[in-house]
């Protein structure tokens, strides 16, 4: 989650603008278009949500790495957890 409210304004943007795309193809597939422009659209939708993962993960890590751990096994849980973040967004 972003924690800043400039970040949240930018991530609730990029969510709106992904909605407007899904709501575009959705559209175009109702209204039988080609397969180029749909598979283009796909991509593009695809290109967003990546995007916004990324933006989100980004804000996660340096948030969670900038605090520094108290304890050993905390800093290791927050490697942990960053690693399998990364791991769920490479799929």
């Amino acid at each position: 989650m972003p924690h800043s409210p400039h970040e949240k304004k930018r991530v609730l943007t990029r969510v709106r603008r992904v909605r407007g795309q899904l709501d575009a193809l959705e559209r175009a597939l109702e209204a039988g278009a080609d397969c180029g422009p749909v598979l283009q659209q796909l991509a593009a939708i695809r290109g967003a949500v990546n995007g916004l993962m990324a933006g989100v993960l980004e804000s996660h890590l340096r948030e969670e790495l900038a605090q520094a751990a108290a304890t050993p096994a905390r800093r290791q849980a927050g490697i942990d957890d960053a690693v399998a973040l990364v791991r769920s967004y490479l799929r």
